[in-house]
């Protein structure tokens, strides 16, 4: 277990060795697992230490953070940036213009903002709500083929796969079970769409043996959060 005296390079050591455990348990590889560094509130230079440490894959989920971030880290080769947060229509292309994935796609008419058929399709993957309320952020489940459907259609997208966020108050393997079934529906349109985000600090072991392809990790590695006023 990590603690938080460890310092980044023993976090993100052990993280590591807790995904390549898990995905053992589970019968996989760990190569076929991309573990995301979750940066929210941390500094830029946080992304620094920790590009030196070899991470390439680093998650931001507020659109104004991730702008200032990008700007401030600067060219940094094969660094990904991943936006795994509800997005606003209105800054739908500023975030398509710096993230290399974006996590977050629920609607229509985020697809329509995030098009660019003139430019490099871009990385998405749909977030579906695995939750009764229809205020958490994610596409119904009742909506989502028609949502894939959209989305495969816009020139700008590459549809790779889904995103969920395990319920509060649930266990998380049945909830990764259900999004692993969304994921074979998405892929009735897209065949290739094999991406599986899923699993944060909490509950990414389960999210491994639920077929996850993605981690979000957060404070597990980078420590608690700054407090912002």
């Amino acid at each position: 277990m990590t603690t938080p005296s460890a310092s980044l390079a023993e976090r993100v050591a052990a993280i590591d060795q807790r995904i390549a455990a898990a995905a053992r348990e589970a019968g996989r590889s760990p190569d076929e697992i991309t573990r995301i560094v979750v940066t929210k509130f941390h500094p830029a230079s946080l992304i620094n230490e920790l590009y030196a440490l070899g991470v390439r894959d680093v998650g931001e989920n507020r659109a104004q953070e991730v702008l200032e971030k990008v700007t401030e880290v600067g060219q940094t080769p094969d660094l990904r940036w991943h936006f795994v947060g509800q997005l606003q229509t209105n800054k739908a292309r500023a975030v398509r213009r710096v993230a290399s994935v974006i996590h977050s796609l629920d609607r229509e008419k985020l697809a329509v903002a995030l098009d660019a058929a003139d430019e490099e399709p871009r990385d998405v993957l749909i977030q579906v709500n695995l939750t009764d309320d229809p205020g958490r952020g994610g596409v119904a489940p009742e909506r989502l083929l028609a949502l894939a459907e959209h989305a495969a259609g816009c020139r700008g997208l590459r549809v790779r796969g889904v995103m969920a966020v395990a319920p509060l108050g649930e266990e998380p393997a049945a909830a990764f079970e259900r999004l692993a079934g969304h994921a074979e529906t998405v892929r009735r349109v897209v065949p290739d769409a094999t991406w599986i985000s899923a699993g944060m600090t909490g509950d990414f072991e389960a999210a491994i043996r639920a077929g996850a392809t993605h981690l979000r990790i957060g404070t597990a590695i980078t420590g608690p959060r700054p407090v912002r006023g």
